[in-house]
């Protein structure tokens, strides 16, 4: 009996729920301090949330096509999305399990209680209607729900009740209430009935049961909860678009009047009902998902993160500042000695703020050139590109305005440094900046010099404390020239020259990466040492993953370290037999891309923001580089070699794509944590 067909390649959307679950794992996880735990409910909520809004929005719209393929995981659009509901609900059911049997209970030990209304103390109540009363009340607008209206515009995630009103004529008419959203999810009670309780009730609670004051002299049935999703994909044209920044903001305007894609429910949701409401939002059956429990974990979050109970949280650290700015010298001083690699959370992502405002204060700086893809909303690294133009350098910044989910804060940035005189620039038509790149030109004497700052990761600092990347500062003339080269390119009208050491998507990232996994194959037939060991998000693109079943047929040794969606089946006897998958999700978001290449026994090692995506290589502009100084070289290969390690956040996957625990044979051995151990240890060494 023949074995059944196994496609090469893992769907893309299963393979990121595998990511998803893995997250939700670290909920279940008791080793983990209780508000970690707490917290990561709501991550896996958030994600979600996002991949509803994006990728089954995008399967829902080419499901619709007349012509449709497959894919290279031979499903068809409308299958993926079958399968795709079926995972989602086992996986929901699973957090509400884990909800019910372990945080609650875990919460309740801990003196942290959540409430409904009705179970509060009388005088609490008491507060809560006054409270509802105060702020609540105004910020509420029933609407009608009648079929000769349109059906209410309800925003995208948005909480709401839908009520059953009685009539004199015993007929029901329904009205949706929306939960506001500018209010918290969770509100403490006035006073805590004991010195170590910490008490909250449920917004929606308090206004379920207030319900009747928002119609007066009407009887009033029973409110029902539901949330509603909504494509969050952007249609721009950007060749008829004179003012981008004015069309993508006109589009934002618009995101919740797109195309609902799903309605949650509680199962105690009458049927009827929730038919009448896919029938006004035109949602099929399959896009209903009835859940056991609370609507919507996101909120956890920020609750997790309110509840001043320290003891439940991970140990707080102080990153380690790599570079010292004494009087005697400067950060430059530092770079013309050698390259300086930051390996962030672990060492201060303060060192790059400071590079960046000392070359905005510095009398000798020129120019600072810098891309912005994501930044926090109060950015020093904005406020000193500002200073810098206020101090008469010539400040260009290329932002993207279509980074999904940051466009709104990137119109902010752009019209606020145009007001102080920056060039900023919205980068290349049909592409996306998402190279990471800062460049200051300096007046040294009679000499012009340059210093730039490359990385994986978004010149963000606050997700600097919770995101795991690489950062090289550097003075080299050979890339240094090259990073001039790129902004030429994103900036003006110039071709791509020839490069010294950068490679740039889309213009040339792939056929280096493909020269790359090619030598290696030379290597590996020559029986000289052959071996490639690539950390990435997500490796997704067919092609870099044919090349990588050709590399592992003629016997190279891969290693792939993939936090997210990884469509290569590993172990497949004959073609992908040496090639090994492992992930890890942890206390920090694994996003740092390195690329480590044997080479015959002279290994090269590569830093990149690019991911092995269709978007990442042909539709975005990333960066890949070499790393050179021998120390730096020798410390990121050591990095590479303290994730292998890992034996206890590592999962590793089989041929059919599901990840299981790694065997504990040696020590337990959690890489983050090590991480965070030599960062302290290296950090006290140099107070």
């Amino acid at each position: 009996m023949n074995a059944p067909h196994i496609p090469l390649y893992i769907n893309r959307g299963l393979s990121w729920l595998e990511f998803n679950q893995r997250v939700l794992y670290q909920a279940w996880n008791t080793k983990n301090p209780l508000l970690e735990r707490l917290k990561f409910l709501g991550i896996f909520s958030s994600n979600l949330d996002e991949f509803f809004e994006v990728h089954v929005a995008s399967l829902k719209q080419q499901s619709q096509r007349a012509q449709v393929k497959k894919g290279p995981d031979d499903l068809l659009a409308r299958e993926e999305l079958r399968a795709l509901s079926s995972k989602i609900r086992e996986l929901l059911l699973d957090q509400h399990r884990c909800w019910d049997q372990e945080i609650i209970p875990a919460l309740k030990k801990e003196s942290i209680y959540l409430h409904e209304y009705g179970e509060a103390p009388i005088d609490e109540q008491k507060y809560f209607s006054q409270y509802f009363h105060e702020f609540i009340f105004p910020m509420l607008t029933p609407l009608a729900v009648h079929p000769l209206h349109p059906f209410p515009q309800l925003l995208n995630l948005s909480l709401n009740l839908l009520v059953e009103l009685q009539e004199e004529n015993h007929k029901t008419t329904l009205v949706v209430v929306q939960i506001p959203q500018k209010l918290p999810r969770f509100i403490p009670f006035s006073h805590s009935q004991g010195t170590k309780e910490t008490h909250y009730v449920f917004l929606e609670s308090i206004i379920k049961h207030h319900i009747g004051d928002l119609f007066y002299g009407v009887p009033i049935g029973k409110a029902h909860l539901f949330r509603l999703t909504r494509n969050s994909n952007l249609t721009i044209d950007e060749e008829d678009s004179e003012h981008l920044l004015d069309v993508i903001e006109k589009e934002l305007s618009h995101l919740d009047s797109n195309t609902p894609i799903r309605l949650e429910v509680h199962h105690s949701f009458p049927k009827k009902l929730a038919a009448c409401l896919l029938k006004f939002l035109n949602l099929q059956e399959s896009d209903l998902y009835t859940l056991p429990g609370i609507l919507n974990f996101t909120p956890l979050m920020s609750l997790a993160a309110e509840i001043d109970r320290p003891d439940l949280r991970e140990k707080r650290f102080s990153p380690r500042k790599v570079v010292s700015l004494r009087a005697e010298s400067d950060i430059f001083w530092h770079l013309r000695r050698g390259d300086i690699l930051l390996h962030h959370p672990y060492d201060s992502f303060q060192t790059v703020a400071d590079f960046l405002g000392h070359a905005a204060e510095d009398p000798h700086t020129l120019a600072i050139k810098q891309t912005l893809y994501r930044t926090s909303s109060d950015s020093p690294l904005v406020s000193s590109l500002m200073s810098a133009a206020r101090h008469g350098k010539q400040v260009t910044v290329v932002i993207e305005l279509k980074a999904r989910f940051d466009e709104a804060a990137n119109i902010k940035w752009a019209r606020m440094m145009r007001n102080e005189g920056i060039n900023v620039i919205y980068g290349l038509s049909g592409l996306k900046t998402h190279a990471k790149a800062m460049l200051v030109i300096r007046q040294e004497g009679e000499k012009i010099r340059r210093y730039v700052h490359l990385g994986t990761g978004n010149y963000n600092p606050s997700t600097a404390r919770f995101y795991t990347d690489l950062g090289l500062l550097t003075a080299r003339e050979s890339l240094t020239a090259d990073v001039a080269a790129m902004f030429n390119v994103l900036t003006g009208f110039s071709k791509l020259p020839e490069l010294n050491e950068l490679a740039l998507a889309p213009y040339n990232l792939k056929e280096k990466l493909m020269g790359l996994i090619n030598r290696e194959i030379a290597h590996a037939q020559a029986g000289r040492p052959a071996a490639l060991f690539i950390k990435m998000n997500a490796l997704v693109e067919e092609g870099m993953i044919s090349d990588l079943y050709r590399a592992s047929r003629a016997g190279v040794t891969i290693k792939l370290l993939i936090r997210g969606t990884c469509c290569l089946r590993p172990g497949i006897p004959g073609v992908s037999d040496h090639i090994e998958v492992r992930s890890i999700v942890g206390r920090f978001l694994e996003h740092s891309r390195i690329l480590y290449f044997e080479n015959g026994g002279a290994s090269e090692i590569f830093l990149s923001s690019a991911d092995w995506m269709p978007r990442n290589l042909f539709r975005r502009v990333e960066t890949f580089f070499p790393l050179v100084s021998p120390g730096v070289k020798e410390h990121v290969k050591e990095i590479l070699d303290w994730f292998w390690k890992d034996n206890v956040q590592a999962r590793y996957m089989d041929r059919f794509g599901k990840y299981h625990h790694i065997s504990q044979k040696n020590e337990p051995f959690n890489v983050q944590n090590a991480f965070l151990e030599d960062a302290q240890s290296r950090r006290k060494m140099t107070e």
